[in-house]
């Protein structure tokens, strides 16, 4: 395995050492850090990055980004796993491996206010390896690891970099209209459990309903005993 990952030219990696990838990346947003920021940490069970991003908009627009870079990760994971592995994202972050989690993404900015123009926006994830030490295959059936499902051999770093190359292209095509729309289109085919009820945690709360789909700022369409409500993507975001 490398040991120095290449990321595209408009963005700039940096290792974590010890530290957590999401919580450095969020100190060097707040310091005015550039955009563009991947920090990166691998261990031998967790492959963890984040990646420092400028929005041009108010804040839920801007929450597509946390969008795309999920999409970047699937379709990363996509390319490089074995052809039967089905890789597909559950809206509130959780990355499914063939019906179980294997890590989840997170999503940070200065507030929650939509209508506020954030100066920054981090997003990030924690990806499994491995099954913790000491962890037996099936004692958590809803949990898994790259090694349960046949990506033992994946070298994260090279993950890592289709992420960074994969990403980015989704992150330019929320420069129209039309790009949005595709990556709309992209993630509703990746979408997990999408029909069926499904059980929510944003802002503190829990929502339970059936999971009709998102609205144009990827919010969460959820219908409750007949009456459809919106849940802001932005409620997922971390107040770090």
């Amino acid at each position: 395995m490398s040991t120095a990952p290449v990321f595209p030219p408009l963005m700039t990696g940096r290792a974590a050492g010890d530290a957590d990838p999401f919580l450095l990346a969020c100190d060097e947003a707040r310091a005015d850090s550039d955009p563009g920021l991947l920090v990166w940490r691998v261990t031998p069970e967790t492959l963890s990055a984040a990646l420092v991003l400028a929005p041009e908009s108010t804040l839920e627009p801007s929450m597509a980004g946390f969008i795309a870079c999920a999409v970047g990760l699937q379709n990363a994971l996509g390319a490089l796993a074995p052809p039967e592995t089905a890789v597909l994202l559950d809206w509130s972050g959780g990355i499914i491996l063939n019906g179980a989690e294997a890590g989840r993404l997170r999503v940070a900015a200065p507030s929650r206010d939509p209508a506020e123009e954030p100066d920054w926006l981090v997003v990030g994830f924690d990806l499994a390896l491995t099954l913790p030490p000491g962890a037996e295959p099936g004692e958590t059936p809803g949990r898994t690891a790259l090694d349960q499902e046949g990506c033992g051999g994946l070298d994260p770093l090279r993950l890592l970099e289709a992420w960074s190359r994969h990403t980015l292209l989704w992150l330019n095509a929320l420069d129209d209209a039309e790009g949005r729309a595709d990556l709309h289109r992209e993630w509703r085919g990746l979408a997990w459990k999408l029909g069926e009820t499904v059980a929510v945690t944003a802002a503190g709360l829990q929502e339970a309903g059936r999971f009709l789909g998102a609205d144009e700022n990827f919010g969460l369409l959820i219908e409750t005993g007949g009456t459809t409500r919106l849940i802001r993507l932005s409620a997922l975001i971390d107040e770090v």
